[in-house]
């Protein structure tokens, strides 16, 4: 019985690492006061992303002002849960003032941690323990909760519409739709249905989608398509002139590709030949896993029940992010799918490489930016340092990886299908 319920060695020993990084990360916040890379270098601004947010919630312009590119979702979830009264200064006031949204941040959190142990759980009870505290600990998670990002509130509903929490296809349903509302690229994971011909949960998320954007719309007043559609084009422009923001954590290598355009002095602390080996290898890189994710998808669409829902879902977010990256804490969607796979043949290679994305911190390698602030955690003055890091080439590698072991594995599961079912190219299941 103990056999049965004990998990793999090397995951046991892969989530012991994650805890050593979380305590050592711990040990560098006490005696700096402030988070290791890459937690957000702006040490006096944690909990941008909710705060920022919850302020445009309390009062108009969120649209056509501040130009956001978030759906009304957002707006009216932090309406309901922050204290408009703290919201008459600037957000950083709002930060002390508002007790509920803190709340809210610290409940959001706990939500996701007892969500991932019941999805891991009933998927397998062997590696729910190492796979929930890998999750909870892990930089991705971690990373969200220091920014304050509304991933946080967006994760439960991901688990539910992708986990096995529920077989109801209404909350499935619903949960889907309230991922696409919060982060609309989260559309790509539920196109799984579609290759696996379950055109009634598509057809439900679908319809469950657009209500919701439609009463969140009517709420808000404001977030029309067209609305978002130039806000989008506007804040792409934008992201492209803040080069070091989109490097320090990102999903994909593309925006290495921007750095010699970047006001950053790079030559100073890379040589000439490395910028030169990566500007060639990069553009092969996202390429090629784009390439070998369109042709596992083409084989997946003439055998419908070869691949599971998550390993489906996996591929196609992981390939959106290797050629882009909307920022690392992304990557704790495409993990917790990863994270479902059993502990065998192709998927083992992805499992390991999601445990190693979990890992707290960074190995520093060149310093580009010091700094003489605050840190709103510690309550202190801080002398914080930012560099160029072992992360920024490595974790867009795990990144590509995971797609690739599971593109080769799932290959090769629809050729062995091919033996005992005949193809289906109609769409009929």
């Amino acid at each position: 019985m103990t056999a049965r319920i004990r998990p793999p060695l090397v995951e046991g020993a892969l989530m012991l690492a994650v805890v050593a990084s979380v305590a050592h990360a711990t040990w560098f916040f006490s005696t700096k006061g402030y988070l290791p890379q890459p937690f957000v270098f702006d040490t006096n601004d944690t909990f941008m992303d909710w705060f920022n947010t919850a302020y445009w919630a309390n009062r108009p312009g969120a649209y056509d002002v501040w130009r956001s590119i978030y759906p009304p979702l957002s707006f009216v979830f932090l309406d309901w849960t922050t204290l408009p009264g703290c919201y008459v200064g600037s957000p950083f006031q709002a930060r002390d003032c508002d007790g509920l949204a803190r709340a809210t941040i610290v409940a959001a959190y706990v939500a996701d941690v007892a969500l991932l142990w019941m999805a891991f759980r009933g998927n397998d009870r062997r590696t729910a323990i190492p796979r929930t505290v890998a999750m909870a600990l892990g930089l991705p998670l971690l990373f969200t909760l220091e920014r304050g990002n509304l991933i946080l509130a967006a994760l439960p509903a991901f688990i539910v519409a992708h986990g096995p929490v529920t077989r109801s296809r209404a909350w499935r349903a619903i949960g889907t739709a309230i991922t696409i509302n919060f982060k609309p690229y989260l559309v790509l994971p539920a196109l799984a249905h579609a290759l696996r011909r379950e055109w009634r949960p598509l057809e439900l998320a679908g319809i469950a989608t657009i209500l919701l954007y439609l009463v969140t719309l009517a709420w808000v007043g404001a977030g029309s398509p067209l609305e978002l559609a130039s806000n989008t084009v506007n804040w792409v422009s934008f992201v492209a002139g803040q080069v070091w923001n989109e490097v320090n954590y990102s999903t994909s290598y593309a925006p290495l590709l921007l750095m010699r355009q970047s006001q950053l002095p790079l030559l100073d602390f890379v040589p000439s030949r490395t910028i030169e080996a990566i500007e060639a290898a990069v553009p092969v890189a996202i390429r090629s896993t784009q390439l070998l994710a369109l042709a596992t998808l083409a084989a997946a669409w003439v055998q419908p029940r070869a691949l599971t829902h998550a390993r489906l879902a996996a591929i196609v977010l992981g390939a959106y992010l290797v050629t882009q990256s909307p920022g690392g804490y992304t990557q704790v969607f495409l993990l917790f799918l990863v994270l479902l796979e059993p502990w065998k043949g192709g998927a083992v290679p992805a499992i390991v490489a999601a445990y190693l994305l979990c890992l707290v911190g960074d190995w520093p390698l060149a310093t580009v930016l010091r700094l003489d602030t605050q840190s709103w955690l510690s309550g202190r003055p801080v002398l914080p340092e930012f560099g160029l890091t072992a992360g920024h080439f490595v974790r867009p590698a795990l990144v590509i990886l995971i797609v690739w072991s599971l593109a080769l594995d799932a290959l090769m599961r629809v050729a062995r299908a091919h033996g005992d079912s005949r193809p289906v190219l109609g769409l009929a299941a």
